[in-house]
């Protein structure tokens, strides 16, 4: 590889895609969001990152919550054969680190967030993004609970624009 071909970094070799990679860009373009309260309206544009990351941005409003902003990132690190990201909203201060994987056309994350109820402390979540047959997506929402089980507390339906 050229110089010019790696920017200058000798030895540096530019990843190719793997096929989890070509999984991701399945999501690239825009969406528009239902919450399972029907309330708000939401966009969401996803763009790739040399084709081995995908950027989302959201921007809308959320039922008796206002106007909102949320970015997540996705990719997948071959080296530990699983998918990573984040996720960050103009409505908290708590930065989301996923980890996960995928099981057939859902890709399960698993984060640790701030316990939603009075008790504050931390708490496993997942978050689960599931590409549809239609074309469409769904993402799900979950919460450990107290007994391991897990509980949803939010679903969502997006649909290309």
């Amino acid at each position: 590889m050229s110089s010019a071909e790696n920017d200058g970094a000798p030895g540096f070799a530019m990843p190719e895609p793997t096929a989890e990679h070509r999984w991701l860009e399945r999501f690239v373009g825009t969406w528009t969001m239902t919450g399972h309260d029907g309330g708000g309206s939401w966009v969401e544009t996803i763009r790739s990152i040399g084709g081995l990351w995908i950027i989302a941005e959201g921007e809308g409003e959320m039922a008796g919550c206002g106007r909102h902003t949320t970015v997540m990132t996705i990719g997948f690190d071959p080296a530990r054969g699983r998918f990573v990201g984040t996720f960050l909203g103009s409505m908290m201060t708590h930065l989301w680190v996923y980890e996960g994987v995928l099981d057939g056309d859902r890709l399960v994350l698993d984060t640790v967030g701030p316990d939603m109820s009075s008790s504050g402390g931390l708490k496993r979540f997942q978050d689960i993004i599931e590409l549809m047959p239609d074309g469409s997506r769904r993402l799900t929402s979950l919460i450990e609970t107290d007994d391991g089980s897990w509980k949803t507390f939010m679903e969502a339906a997006y649909s290309r624009a």
